[in-house]
C-alpha cells in the first residue's frame, strides 16, 4: 500500500514538471527560432556578441558552439585560407580562435635594460638570444661584450655575466645551450682591423650556483658561429686562401674540456674540409638531429647518380663597420669591398613594385606546398618528450655513444658559388664520425730531419708543382663532397630549425629577377624586403615560402644577421623596421608585430612555453612579451601599447 502510493506520488511529479515545461516553454518568439535562421543571426554578430548570445540559454549556447560556425569566424577575422583545414590534434575551430586571441605572445611583460635601480641588462646593441631545451634560462649577446644568462620565470632575473672583452672580443654575437643545458656555447668576434675575420668560442658550465669557462675554441670567419655536434662536443671553422677568390673551409670537431690528465689525449679532429669558390666560405652552421631519417627514406640516396658525375660542389641547383654600425655585419664584407660601394639606392631591387603589385594586398602570409600540411601530426608534443626520454636514458648507461652516431644528422650551412655573400644552403649527411682516444705521436726528431732532407733533395731534382685551385675537378678528391645545395637566389640573413628538426626556415634579401653576376665581389642589389622560405629535410625541398615578410633597408654591402626562430605553434622573426613579427605556423597567417625604438636582430620563444617570446634590438633592450592568459595568471599589467595585432580581428 505504501509502495502504491509512493509512486502515485512520484507519477504526479513527474507530470507537473512535464505541464510547468509546457506552460513556460513558448511556441513562437526568440527561443523557438529555427536552428538554420538562428545560425544565419550568429553569422552576422561578431565574436563578442556571439559569446553573449551563448549564455542565454542552453539550445543558444549549443547552436553558437556550432563548428562551423567557428571555422567562418576563424577565417573571416584571422582571413585564414578557406582551403586549410583545421590544425591536426586541435580540439575545434572555436579552441583555434581561442589560442590565437589569448594565448599568442602579446603582453610586454619586461623591458630588461641597466636602470638606476639595478644593473641588470646590455649597455649596447643586443644582437642575439638563446633558450635552454628545459625553458628555463635564455642567454643575450651583446655588442658591449658581455654574454647574460637570464632566469626565465617571471619576473625574468639576471642569473650570471661573462664579460668577453677580457679574452680580446670585440663583442659576443651568439650562444647555444648544450642538449643537457649544463653548457652554453657563446661565440664572438676579436679585436683588429675591419678587415679581419677572426673570432672564438668560449664554452662555459652552467651550475646550480655558478657558472665558469670551460675551454676556448678559434673560429674563423666569426659568422660560422659554431654549433654543439653532440652534448660534450662542438664544431668550430676556419678558413684558409689557396689563391685569388679560392679558400677551403676547414670544420673542427672539439671537446668541451681542455684535456688536462695526459698531452697524448687530443681535444679537436678535423670533420670536413670544403672547396669554396668566388670568395664564399661556409657560415652560419647548424646540426640538425633527424631520428625520422633512414635508408628507406633518404633524399640524398636518389641523387647519387647526379652527385657522381663531375660537378663543381656549390653549383646552382634551383630544385633542391665601427661600433656603432647595425647588427652583426658579414665577415667578408669589409676585406671584400670594393674602394666605391653602392649607394643604398642602387641596391634595392628594381622590380619592388612588380613584386608588390603580383600579391594580394595586406597579404602576409607563409604559403605551403599541400604537402607540408598532411606531414603535419598532432603527436609533435609527444614526441619530443620520447625524445627527451631517450636522451636521457643514454646518459644512465655507462658506455654510450658520445658521437651520437646512432641518430642521422645533417650539418646544414649557408654558403654560394656565385658571390661571396651567402645565397646558397648546403646539407651534408652526418656519418660514422670517430674522435680518436689517442694522440697519434708520429716519427721520431731523427726521422723527421730524415725526411725533411729527402724531400729538399727531390725538390731540387723535381721542383714541385703547385695544384690548379682554380681546376676543381683537378684537386676534388682533396675536399669533402657537399650532398646537396639549394639555391635561394638572394642574401642568407638567417637560419632556424623546428623543434622536431623536420623543417628549416630561412630569412633572406631576394635578388632582382633574371639578375646577373659578372663579379663575384659585387653581388646583386638586394630588396628592401625579407623573404622566409620553408625547407623540408625529410625531401630536402622547398615546401613553402612568404614573399615580403618584413623590412629591411641595408644595402648588400652592410648587411646583417636577421635571427628568427620556430616552435610548435609560431613563427617569429626580428626586422629592419624596428618591429619583430609573428605568424602561425600551420595556419601561415601573420598575428602580430612588438615594437621597439631601433632594428630587432633576434627572437627566440620558450621551448617550454610558446606563450612566452624574447626580442632584442639595437635599442640595447631584452623585451618579454607573454600571452594574454599567462599575464592574468602572473597579475602582470596588460600593457599592448607596444604590440600589434596584423590582423584585427572584428
Amino acid at each position: 500500500m505504501e509502495v502504491t502510493f509512493k509512486k502515485a506520488r512520484l507519477v504526479k511529479h513527474t507530470n507537473a514538471a512535464a505541464d510547468a515545461e509546457e506552460e513556460y516553454t513558448p511556441t513562437d518568439g526568440w527561443w523557438a527560432l529555427p536552428e538554420p535562421a538562428l545560425l544565419l543571426i550568429f553569422e552576422r554578430l561578431n565574436v563578442h556578441e556571439l559569446l553573449q548570445a551563448s549564455l542565454c540559454c542552453r539550445r543558444w549556447h549549443s547552436i553558437a558552439n556550432d563548428d562551423l560556425l567557428w571555422r567562418q569566424k576563424f577565417q573571416e577575422n584571422f582571413r585564414a585560407s578557406p582551403s586549410v583545414p583545421l590544425k591536426p590534434g586541435a580540439e575545434s575551430w572555436r579552441s583555434e580562435y581561442q589560442r590565437l586571441s589569448t594565448k599568442i605572445p602579446f603582453v610586454q611583460a619586461q623591458r630588461l635594460e641597466p636602470t638606476v635601480e639595478n644593473n641588470h641588462g646590455h649597455t649596447h646593441q643586443v644582437l642575439h638570444v638563446s633558450f635552454a631545451h628545459n625553458g628555463e634560462m635564455f642567454a643575450t649577446c651583446s655588442k658591449d661584450g658581455y654574454v647574460i644568462i637570464w632566469n626565465s620565470q617571471h619576473p625574468c632575473k639576471e642569473k650570471y655575466a661573462h664579460n668577453m672583452k677580457q679574452f680580446s672580443w670585440k663583442y659576443s654575437q651568439y650562444s647555444q645551450f648544450n642538449q643537457s643545458d649544463t653548457l652554453l656555447l657563446v661565440s664572438g668576434v676579436h679585436f683588429g682591423s675591419p678587415q679581419s675575420t677572426s673570432g672564438e668560442i668560449a664554452v662555459f658550465y652552467l651550475g646550480a650556483t655558478e657558472s665558469h669557462l670551460r675551454c676556448r675554441v678559434v673560429n674563423r670567419p666569426y659568422d660560422i658561429f659554431g654549433t654543439w655536434f653532440s652534448d660534450q662536443y662542438l664544431i668550430s671553422g676556419d678558413l684558409h686562401w689557396l689563391a685569388h677568390l679560392v679558400s677551403t673551409s676547414v670544420l673542427w670537431l672539439n671537446k668541451a674540456n681542455q684535456e688536462i690528465d695526459s698531452e697524448h689525449v687530443p681535444i679537436m679532429s678535423q670533420l670536413y674540409k670544403f672547396y669554396n669558390r668566388n670568395a664564399s666560405s661556409v657560415r652560419a652552421i647548424m646540426v640538425a638531429r633527424c631520428p625520422w631519417l633512414d635508408e628507406s627514406n633518404d633524399p640524398l640516396a636518389k641523387e647519387e647518380e647526379e652527385a657522381r658525375r663531375p660537378s663543381f660542389p656549390f653549383a646552382s641547383n634551383d630544385e633542391a663597420q665601427g661600433a656603432q654600425a647595425s647588427g652583426n655585419p658579414l665577415s667578408h664584407a669589409a676585406s671584400l669591398r670594393r674602394t666605391r660601394s653602392a649607394t643604398p639606392e642602387e641596391n634595392f631591387l628594381p622590380d619592388i613594385s612588380e613584386r608588390r603589385s603580383r600579391a594580394r594586398p595586406g597579404d602576409a602570409t607563409i604559403h605551403y606546398l599541400e604537402e607540408y600540411r598532411k606531414a603535419v601530426e598532432p603527436t609533435n608534443e609527444a614526441n619530443d618528450e620520447e625524445d627527451e626520454e631517450e636522451y636521457d636514458s643514454m646518459d644512465v648507461h655507462e658506455e654510450y655513444d658520445e658521437m651520437e652516431n646512432s641518430i642521422p644528422k645533417y650539418l646544414i650551412f649557408s654558403t654560394g658559388s656565385k658571390t661571396f655573400t651567402p645565397h646558397q644552403i648546403g646539407f651534408k649527411r652526418i656519418r660514422n664520425v670517430y674522435f680518436p682516444k689517442k694522440l697519434d705521436p708520429g716519427p721520431s726528431l731523427k726521422e723527421r730531419i730524415a725526411a725533411k732532407r729527402a724531400a729538399a733533395q727531390q725538390q731540387q731534382q723535381e721542383p714541385r708543382n703547385d695544384p690548379d685551385w682554380w681546376n676543381y675537378d683537378s684537386v676534388k678528391d682533396r675536399f669533402d663532397q657537399v650532398d646537396k645545395v639549394i639555391d635561394l637566389h638572394g642574401h642568407i640573413i638567417g637560419m632556424a630549425l623546428s623543434p622536431d628538426h623536420r623543417y628549416l626556415y630561412v630569412n633572406t634579401r631576394p635578388w632582382p629577377k633574371n639578375y646577373v653576376i659578372t663579379n663575384p665581389l659585387e653581388p646583386p642589389p638586394i630588396a628592401q624586403e625579407i623573404d622566409i622560405h620553408v625547407i623540408d629535410l625529410m625531401t630536402l625541398k622547398r615546401v613553402g615560402n612568404m614573399l615580403r615578410a618584413h623590412k629591411a633597408y641595408t644595402p648588400s654591402t652592410e648587411c646583417f644577421f636577421i635571427f628568427l626562430d620556430v616552435c610548435a605553434e609560431y613563427v617569429a622573426s626580428g626586422a629592419e623596421d624596428q618591429h619583430a613579427y609573428l605568424w602561425d605556423r600551420y595556419y601561415g597567417i601573420s598575428l602580430a608585430k612588438f615594437k621597439h625604438s631601433d632594428v630587432v636582430n633576434s627572437v627566440a620563444f620558450n621551448p617550454k612555453d610558446s606563450e612566452m617570446l624574447v626580442t632584442t634590438s639595437d635599442d640595447y633592450t631584452i623585451k618579454v612579451w607573454r600571452s594574454r592568459a599567462k599575464a592574468r595568471a602572473f597579475n602582470i599589467p596588460i600593457n599592448v601599447s607596444e604590440s600589434f595585432e596584423l590582423k584585427p580581428k572584428k
